[in-house]
């Protein structure tokens, strides 16, 4: 077949402008060939190449005590002490499960799962953020708004099955995430997965070329025709002609990814392994270049070798596919048998298909001629580096002033539906979907704060946490960030974890305009003061541009996944009260911080700005709490966020594990108006309960942590009573409003869907 011409057409078709174009030309000293052209897209793709994020990312920290791998490779790496690491490590599939939810997501999950496993790892953890558009007609902003909600919870149920299948499947558990709602997310749904894995230290794997004459192995599943500029479809936005773009959506068989896991793990431990890659986006060229690229290497390819499922593959289609479960092993060169063997034993395809050169050079041939000689350097440190246009947004003029009623009848009715609201109520109906428990090292579920596993034959346990706050950071990108950041350290130590490092996934809308590259700019801004602040390094993690349908874009939402050690796990803590008459205590101050709250989102009234977040004080907050965990003193602990103390409060009551539900009966006091008291997401402040006996001990830890911590009543009975000042303000049974919190999501699902397109 012979291969089309060069045009204009064809190169924007790659997601290449002239500029870009003529770059390569000056790279390779000639006019590409087709299979390089298609290279070099996928290659240079913000996807891959991260060519308008870089400039930024530099800024954030990346070094610490305990990272042993940060960004650079598959998944970066942490020490969490006896002899042992863990890799962790969250990415997008956003693109892939618009077009194609159920496969996308499920796909999505399989590629975070091989990350961690060609570090060396085995996965013991998964968790996934995930945002969609509004459930009910009530809440969509657009015309046709029964249309637009049918479809959004088509996409819900078709990701949270695919990450259901695969997980379950595959066997790994999941064990913790958040599920958010919002109109932006209506045809641009956030898939993010995380996946953490446990190994020895001295047992880490890297994706490497090394060793000049080594044989290049492809392993795996065979390749096909599907996920072809999967990579380049997911650096742009979408348009009205996005259902066309399905075959660039992979499919995936988490059976055989069971098999690839043991398989290459048996390999590693064996000592045959050089280096190994998955073949993720960009899947055959990537892998191939970027192990070179590392190594200072090359990597010469016969392409004909390549197992394949469809017939007459093109050089192009093979190297540009993104078929799942395949690796790319580079092996001693005396233990080709053995690895050969090995996979063989497992009934997996393995095949030499290269070996290792000394010019640099990704060389790819087809019966013998070659099609596509590339230096690894032009695909990888010579990608382009754009500092695009920043532009801050016109400043807002200030809100109008917001009438809110004050009378408690109004103030129960706010309670009540932000308790049944999609972004506070229970998440049952997702999670119920998953597998927690494979594997058995989990120790917290889904519904507290952080999810905790333990590491088995030890005292030890791992906590871990997703979050994110597109309303704070569509309000101000820097102070969003920041929070988001502290929130997750606060999900942790109130599980009785001590933070350690984060991985990122970076969503956004597309990278062109001005104003997303200066939500970008201070969103990194942000989140580097805030982790130099927690002693939290990004170990890695990714940037998912050009989330936007129509010219439409998302708000930005950085997702955050941090990890903890829990040193003690007869010290592991959960939300929930435990028992009847415990003192509540509330660590941390209340403000008058409505800005952005979900209180004024649900009742449909304005503002501009977000909480204000003092990191002294609130690693102070922090602290403090994560001492008396660690001391016993305290029953449960609960950070305060969305919603506000009412909300918390409520939260504590009713637990995702049982049905005896422990009520409560708290006073709040102060100068502060009772909507404040009640809705305000002041940032810094937990909530925790203890026995009468451990109270002094309690407020003495935080007195001497310079921590304001305030007795705000007692748990017991089967209501929730607050008041404010003495005054009643609300007084609920905690059966029913719990009803309505655990109905909420699973009541809008079961709507029937109307067609869509």
């Amino acid at each position: 077949m012979k291969d089309p011409e060069i045009t204009p057409e064809l190169i924007a078709s790659h997601g290449l402008n002239q500029e870009e174009y003529a770059r390569i030309i000056q790279l390779i000293g000639r006019i590409p060939t087709f299979t390089e052209l298609g290279i070099f897209s996928v290659m240079w793709s913000e996807h891959c190449s991260y060519k308008s994020s870089k400039v930024h990312l530099r800024r954030l920290p990346t070094k610490g005590d305990c990272v042993l791998q940060g960004p650079g490779e598959n998944a970066g790496i942490i020490d969490i002490g006896g002899g042992l690491a863990a890799a962790f490590k969250i990415e997008s599939h956003n693109h892939p499960s618009f077009i194609e939810p159920y496969q996308g997501a499920a796909t999505g999950v399989g590629g975070i799962l091989r990350d961690i496993f060609t570090m060396g790892a085995r996965p013991v953890a998964a968790m996934n953020s995930l945002h969609f558009g509004p459930l009910s007609v009530s809440d969509c902003a657009a015309a046709d708004e029964a249309v637009i909600a049918a479809r959004n919870r088509s996409i819900m149920r078709g990701v949270v099955k695919g990450v259901g299948d695969y997980g379950n499947s595959f066997g790994v558990p999941t064990v913790g995430g958040e599920v958010k709602f919002g109109d932006c997310y209506s045809k641009n749904p956030l898939v993010n997965a995380f996946t953490l894995g446990l190994m020895r230290k001295d047992q880490i794997f890297y994706g490497r070329a090394a060793g000049v004459g080594n044989p290049v192995i492809y392993v795996g599943a065979k390749t096909g025709r599907d996920g072809i500029h999967g990579a380049t479809m997911a650096s742009e936005e979408f348009d009205d002609q996005s259902q066309s773009k399905r075959p660039t959506v992979q499919v995936g068989d988490p059976f055989l990814e069971k098999l690839l896991l043991e398989a290459c793990l048996e390999v590693m431990r064996a000592g045959a392994v050089v280096g190994i890659q998955d073949m993720g986006a960009a899947g055959l060229t990537s892998s191939s270049c970027e192990m070179g690229g590392r190594a200072g290497t090359g990597v010469e390819i016969e392409i004909d070798l390549v197992p394949q499922r469809e017939t007459r593959m093109t050089p192009y289609e093979i190297m540009l596919s993104e078929s799942q479960e395949r690796m790319l092993i580079v092996a001693d060169a005396g233990r080709v048998r053995e690895v050969l063997d090995v996979f063989k034993k497992w009934e997996l395809d393995a095949v030499v298909i290269g070996h290792v050169t000394s010019d640099g050079l990704l060389r790819v041939k087809k019966n013998s001629k070659v099609v596509a000689e590339i230096p690894n350097a032009a695909l990888t440190d010579s990608a382009p580096v754009y500092n695009r246009p920043i532009a801050a947004p016109d400043a807002s003029s200030a809100p109008p002033a917001i009438d809110l009623d004050p009378s408690p009848a109004a103030l129960e009715q706010s309670f009540r539906q932000l308790i049944a609201s999609p972004a506070i109520a229970s998440k049952e109906w997702v999670y119920e979907q998953y597998d927690h428990m494979v594997r058995t090292n989990t120790v917290v579920m889904p519904g507290s704060d952080a999810a905790v596993i333990r590491i088995k034959e030890t005292r030890r346990g791992l906590a871990m946490t997703l979050d994110s706050n597109a309303r704070y950071c569509n309000a101000d990108p820097r102070a969003g960030a920041r929070l988001v950041v502290a929130e997750a350290c606060r999900n942790l130590v109130c599980s009785g974890g001590r933070p350690l490092a984060l991985t990122n996934c970076l969503n956004f809308a597309s990278p062109e305009r001005p104003k997303v590259m200066y939500q970008f700019s201070e969103t990194i801004t942000g989140m580097a003061e805030a982790c130099e602040a927690f002693s939290t390094p990004v170990t890695g993690g990714n940037v998912s541009f050009y989330n936007e349908t129509e010219g439409r874009g998302i708000f930005p939402t950085p997702v955050i996944g941090m990890v903890g050690i829990v040193e003690d796990m007869h010290r592991v803590t959960t939300q929930w009260f435990k028992n009847d008459d415990r003192a509540i205590v509330l660590l941390g101050e209340t403000h008058n911080d409505l800005a952005a709250s979900l209180h004024l989102e649900v009742i449909g009234k304005p503002s501009t700005g977000v909480p204000m977040l003092d990191l002294s004080r609130e690693r102070a907050v922090q602290e403090t709490c994560l001492k008396m965990i660690q001391d016993g003193l305290i029953e449960s602990a609960h950070d305060c966020s969305d919603g506000g103390i009412a909300i918390a409060l409520a939260e504590c009551c009713f637990s995702s594990y049982r049905r005896d539900s422990v009520g409560c009966d708290v006073d709040l006091t102060g100068e502060l108006p009772a909507i404040a008291l009640l809705f305000s997401e002041s940032p810094s402040r937990i909530i925790v309960s203890a026995e009468s006996q451990n109270l002094d001990r309690v407020l003495e830890i935080a007195r001497n942590n310079g921590v304001i911590a305030s007795v705000l009543g007692r748990t017991g009975g089967k209501s929730i009573r607050i008041t404010i000042n003495g005054d009643p303000v609300i007084d609920v049974l905690v059966h029913e409003i719990e009803q309505a919190w655990r109905a909420s999501i699973s009541c809008l699902m079961e709507v029937p869907s109307l067609a869509t397109t």
